[in-house]
């Protein structure tokens, strides 16, 4: 796995360097290719505790954890638990579909432990009619609803939307860069 350490509000010392690799290490076991995979973690110091965001760039998907703590190597650990969670989710599912997924040749998924009690069960479906509009009527109904997400259809570019709630405050959009038929 390639690293890419930055620290924000910190100096990356080569203590701190050194740590969030090993930690990081763990992870190389779940991937096939893992000199093609690269990991990003940015670090960040506040007056009190610290933010650790480690994202991991696959071919085929991207995993990523955020964890912030008073203490940075604990939120280091506590961010690598989190990835090891949601890959064992991820084989849950795999194991699960019927149409096999295609992260099989990237993930080690035999590298995972079982976990126990899982039930990631659909629970509802919905279909909606999306209505071309503005990015600010998006983000007023979603206010309005009270969700962190909003689908739509922009009324500039006719391209599906959605409009959500950044965790650092502010609002973000993503378009699928794929057009439709």
């Amino acid at each position: 796995m390639k690293y890419q350490i930055i620290g924000k509000n910190i100096a990356v010392t080569d203590a701190i360097r050194d740590a969030v690799e090993k930690k990081l290490a763990r992870m190389d076991k779940y991937f096939f290719e893992s000199d093609e995979v690269l990991c990003r973690a940015v670090v960040r110091a506040y007056k009190v505790g610290a933010k650790v965001e480690i994202t991991i760039f696959t071919k085929a998907m991207d995993f990523r954890a955020e964890v912030r703590d008073n203490d940075l190597y604990a939120a280091v650990d506590f961010a690598v638990d989190k990835l090891e969670g949601q890959m064992r989710k991820l084989k849950t599912r795999y194991e699960r579909s019927k149409e096999g997924l295609s992260l099989g040749k990237f993930v080690a998924f035999e590298n995972f432990e079982e976990e126990e009690g899982e039930d990631d069960q659909v629970v509802r479906t919905k279909s909606i009619y999306l209505e071309p509009m503005t990015l600010d009527e998006a983000i007023t109904r979603m206010e309005a609803l009270g969700h962190s997400f909003f689908l739509y259809l922009d009324a500039e570019d006719e391209e599906i939307s959605v409009a959500y709630k950044r965790l650092d405050g502010g609002y973000g959009v993503i378009q699928a860069e794929n057009k439709l038929k």
